[in-house]
């Protein structure tokens, strides 16, 4: 319940501050290319459901986005804006929408798609017994994921035997761990991240 508490009042105070900046960034993406201003991607939450997962877009729009959800390691096609958004995180601004509406909280294992779910099932039955997070210990390990990918030969190859199994196992320890003291320290840990970087 505190969790939940502090998800609520902490993303919507969010929202309303950064309001100025989800303008500011929603016109510099529309105006510099061509679609939507948010990419909306269907995500595996809590309990197994789906849910839609909210980001500012920062790729060019093309016909196998719609054929293929997971292009891992393909940067060819992030826009100039896209770029700066991926590198300050604020692509995932809009995921302070999906805590306030209870898809999600602030901390917890990052959401995945319905396929890399289906590849190690009996992991995801425990981990979706929390609320996925906007950031953990996984998102900060790995924050330069796709420049790993994108040196690999075979990069969905290596994501689905190297990071998401290591993935898999961080998600099950926040979940042993979890704390509200925790979550505050990776919160800071995250930020630290971003600006270091």
């Amino acid at each position: 319940m505190l969790k939940r508490l502090f998800d609520i009042i902490l993303s919507l105070l969010g929202l309303i501050l950064l309001s100025p900046i989800f303008l500011a960034l929603a016109a510099l993406i529309k105006v510099t290319s061509k679609g939507s201003v948010l990419f909306c991607q269907k995500r595996v939450g809590r309990f197994g459901q789906d849910f839609i997962l909210y980001k500012f877009r920062s790729m060019k729009v093309c016909e196998t986005t719609l054929q293929k959800q997971f292009q891992p390691g393909d940067q060819s096609r992030i826009t100039k804006i896209g770029w700066f958004l991926r590198k300050t995180k604020m692509d995932e601004l809009p995921q302070l929408y999906n805590v306030l509406i209870g898809d999600m909280s602030f901390v917890g294992p990052r959401p995945e798609v319905r396929e890399w779910v289906n590849a190690f099932p009996e992991h995801w039955k425990i981990i979706h017994q929390v609320r996925p997070g906007i950031t953990d210990n996984a998102s900060i390990l790995y924050r330069n994921e796709e420049k790993i990918l994108s040196a690999s030969n075979n990069p969905e190859t290596m994501y689905k035997s190297e990071i998401l199994p290591q993935k898999l196992q961080l998600y099950q320890e926040y979940i042993e761990s979890q704390s509200v003291l925790n979550d505050f320290h990776l919160i800071f840990k995250t930020l630290y991240a971003i600006v270091a970087k």
